[in-house]
């Protein structure tokens, strides 16, 4: 990880104000009951929080076989408020091409992606943290809404 990069992954421990206000998800009840069921991946600032979304849309408006294609982004929720969202820190993960909507099928096409998230939550990825010139064991946690 870029040495600015790596600083804005640790900036809702090291710059976001605790005042009780809203402005970010670390101000989440989501984010502090993860920080209470598990206080060791709280405490190493370096370990990441993810949100995953999906949304479909069809290529092709004016065919007579329908195709949907339902993109599925990771969106790091470390970084400050105003980079949260920002398309550029999107994480596309997969795309789901379907005839049409997946609906509860979701679930299949999603299942190696959480096989994979799963294994980054139990063993974590050995990651340099440039800014502070160490190499550091990162988990992910995908945070639930």
């Amino acid at each position: 990880m870029s040495s600015k990069t790596s600083s804005l992954m640790r900036w809702h421990h090291d710059e976001r104000v605790d005042d009780g206000i809203m402005r970010h998800p670390a101000d989440s009840v989501a984010w502090k009951t993860l920080d209470k069921l598990h206080p060791s991946f709280a405490t190493e600032p370096c370990n990441i929080r993810l949100g995953l979304a999906s949304d479909g849309f069809q290529p092709f408006k004016s065919t007579k076989t329908p195709h949907s294609i339902w993109p599925v982004v990771l969106i790091p929720y470390n970084v400050p408020p105003w980079l949260c969202m920002k398309q550029e820190n999107f994480i596309l993960s997969m795309l789901i091409l379907c005839p049409e909507s997946p609906g509860d099928a979701i679930d299949v096409y999603l299942q190696s992606l959480i096989e994979e998230l799963k294994k980054l939550w139990e063993t974590g990825v050995k990651t340099l943290m440039h800014h502070l010139d160490k190499f550091y064991v990162t988990c992910i946690f995908v945070m639930d809404h």
